[in-house]
């Protein structure tokens, strides 16, 4: 199958997805409607969007032998990234709630390589360590990803019971202290994963690009978004941070991160044309 019907069965499962759980949830004011918690049917619906949109997204990244690599393609596969640990913590955690925020950016997402095509060529791709960087990255990218639309809807739910408007959608919400509690334990897991990315780029670099790190706008940018998720860490650890003042780090951290790469990358291919 060509990868751009890939792309457009992905997107349509996702935002099909989408309509569903709105109609079977969400759709009007009231809350009349029993708490319907995610189907077995809809677990499987959204694994056959993730596998679609898998292929689609391996077939961008490695025609043939190459890899390419774009600001698209990176949204498309954090995002992709971030489905998937979701639909995992699923299993475990009432999160029905997420799927208006998440199911249509990743319909968004996994159309976003048929809009802007690759163009940039990766240099050793076919190194082992490099590709180790670069899932570790992306797999910490795909988890501050989700940790920032959960503190999103965290920051919309509290202001909602604040208002004391409890709709349908904050209504099937877990409570907030175990949202914030699944907040921090995806934090903490892509702050280490963050960190793993630094490093194996500080020790491949000499053996990658024949020269030490350089200080360009990624690695500022990086630097920026590991300093900032470690001191919320440490204000969550010893001052008991929580609420807004944390969900304002979440945001602050991950807007770092996502010019890090992503936002470089959009400058560099869409608005100056450049690979």
């Amino acid at each position: 199958m060509p990868s751009i019907l890939l792309h457009a069965v992905a997107a349509t499962l996702y935002l099909g997805l989408a309509a569903l759980s709105w109609r079977r949830r969400w759709r009007g004011s009231t809350l009349d409607r029993p708490l319907v918690p995610l189907a077995g049917w809809e677990r499987i619906w959204l694994l056959g969007a993730l596998l679609a949109h898998g292929v689609s997204l391996a077939g961008e990244l490695f025609p043939g032998d190459a890899m390419h690599f774009s600001f698209s393609i990176a949204i498309s596969l954090i995002l992709w990234l971030a489905i998937g640990f979701y639909w995992i913590e699923s299993f475990y955690t009432r999160m029905e709630g997420l799927q208006m925020l998440v199911l249509p950016a990743a319909a968004v997402g996994a159309l976003l390589p048929t809009i802007f095509p690759a163009e940039h060529l990766l240099a050793n791709a076919g190194s082992v360590q490099f590709r180790i960087h670069f899932l570790i990255a992306m797999l910490a990218y795909s988890l501050f990803t989700l940790a920032a639309l959960h503190a999103i809807l965290m920051a919309v739910a509290e202001k909602g019971l604040h208002r004391g408007r409890l709709t349908p959608l904050l209504a099937s919400l877990p409570p907030l202290l175990t949202m914030e509690a699944l907040l921090f334990r995806l934090i903490h897991i892509a702050f280490l994963l963050l960190t793993l990315t630094l490093a194996s780029g500080i020790l491949f670099s000499e053996s990658l690009f024949g020269k030490a790190l350089t200080f360009n706008h990624k690695t500022v940018f990086a630097i920026i978004s590991w300093i900032i998720f470690a001191h919320l860490l440490a204000g969550r650890h010893f001052r008991g941070w929580r609420g807004r003042k944390a969900l304002r780090w979440t945001l602050a951290g991950f807007a770092a991160l996502l010019l890090a790469y992503v936002g470089s990358r959009f400058v560099l291919e869409v608005l100056l044309g450049r690979g």
